[in-house]
């Protein structure tokens, strides 16, 4: 049985921590788009991983789902640096899989902002910022490698896409180019053929 959308505001907008539906208008978009990069332009075989990433950029719309991860004082972590101190900090004290959790944030963040915006990057990397020092691209690999080694029953597959994403990250920010450029030739009039063509 689907499962209903979740409410919106007034502005349209998906509550931060709301999952999101298969039927949500902007999943049915990245999907298409997604898939018709990954799949058939770059030719990559594993609808999985084309579809991981359509389900970050879905849930990357909403910027408290691309800041969410916070510090013990509840502070929002804004730079990777700042989100790897909490992954060590979790490692040390904090429950199976919240380190993994962070590291698999970390990959999304930084598959974003290089593969999307990567012009934003003069920002979060510049001279007065922690993140001045970090190769996002590097730093997304190995933060994807290390989320694949937890291992469980429930996250196994999730976990080969994840090692996917460490090994193909150059190819998936590339692709990730091509998405937006796609997108951004997409009209108001041009949504309801891209969601129903390039899906068929």
């Amino acid at each position: 049985m689907p499962t209903s959308m979740p409410r919106r505001d007034a502005a349209g907008r998906l509550p931060p921590t709301a999952p999101i539906s298969d039927r949500d208008p902007l999943r049915r978009l990245f999907r298409a788009l997604v898939t018709d990069v990954f799949l058939r332009g770059l030719h990559l075989s594993d609808i999985a991983l084309a579809e991981y990433v359509a389900d970050m950029l879905t849930r990357f719309v909403h910027i408290d789902r691309i800041f969410r991860l916070r510090d013990a004082r509840g502070r929002r972590l804004t730079e990777v640096a700042e989100m790897l101190l909490a992954a060590d900090a979790r490692f040390a004290v904090g429950p199976f899989g919240q380190e993994r959790e962070i590291h698999r944030h970390i990959g999304d963040f930084t598959l974003f902002w290089t593969g999307v915006y990567p012009e934003a990057l003069r920002y979060f990397r510049s001279p007065l910022r922690k993140d001045h020092l970090i190769d996002y691209a590097e730093q997304g690999k190995r933060s994807y490698y290390i989320a694949s080694t937890f291992v469980g029953p429930e996250i196994r597959r999730e976990a080969e896409v994840l090692r996917e994403l460490s090994e193909l990250f150059d190819v998936c920010m590339y692709g990730l180019h091509l998405v937006r450029q796609q997108w951004e030739r997409l009209g108001p009039d041009s949504y309801e053929a891209a969601t129903g063509v390039l899906l068929s």
